[in-house]
């Protein structure tokens, strides 16, 4: 029969011998980086504020209402008119943060029904950072609930 307490023994040493060894070792000192591993070469967003007037996102967002109207929810509404097309606010937070334009509009849909549309102009905001992007939100047809309450999260 087979000693159970003296094939315990072994490993208990080997972790023992393991724990000095791993004590005497010295460590290594943290050194500060080098010239090469400094970020000399990143600098801080320069936003001159250059963001389009509200008209300019209107064919962006007649497209993008119609795109995803008809694509993820398997509707037939489009953007057939716009009115009452008003700035609300121009960079309201912070000088440091991405100018944002915020406006809003009267849109009249394919259905026969007049509602808002809340819509912001980022500069830099296009695809990867290049050109002029546009968040926007019609009241009442937010169904993924991405700016919920009411587009309440799309207005400044």
């Amino acid at each position: 029969m087979r000693d159970f307490f003296k094939a315990q023994k072994r490993p208990a040493v080997g972790v023992a011998l393991g724990v000095m060894l791993g004590l005497l070792t010295p460590g290594q000192s943290a050194q500060a980086a080098n010239p090469l591993e400094l970020n000399f070469g990143l600098f801080g967003p320069k936003y001159d504020g250059r963001v389009k007037e509200c008209e300019a996102a209107l064919g962006t967002i007649t497209n993008q209402f119609w795109e995803k109207e008809s694509t993820f929810w398997n509707s037939s509404l489009k953007i057939t008119a716009y009115g009452r097309i008003h700035e609300t606010a121009f960079r309201p937070w912070q000088s440091d943060n991405i100018p944002r334009r915020y406006c809003s509009a009267d849109v009249m849909l394919s259905d026969g029904k007049l509602r808002q549309v809340h819509y912001s102009i980022i500069e830099d905001g296009g695809f990867a950072g290049f050109g002029q992007g546009v968040e926007w939100c019609v009241t009442g047809l937010d169904r993924n609930w991405a700016y919920n309450p009411g587009c309440k999260a799309a207005k400044p």
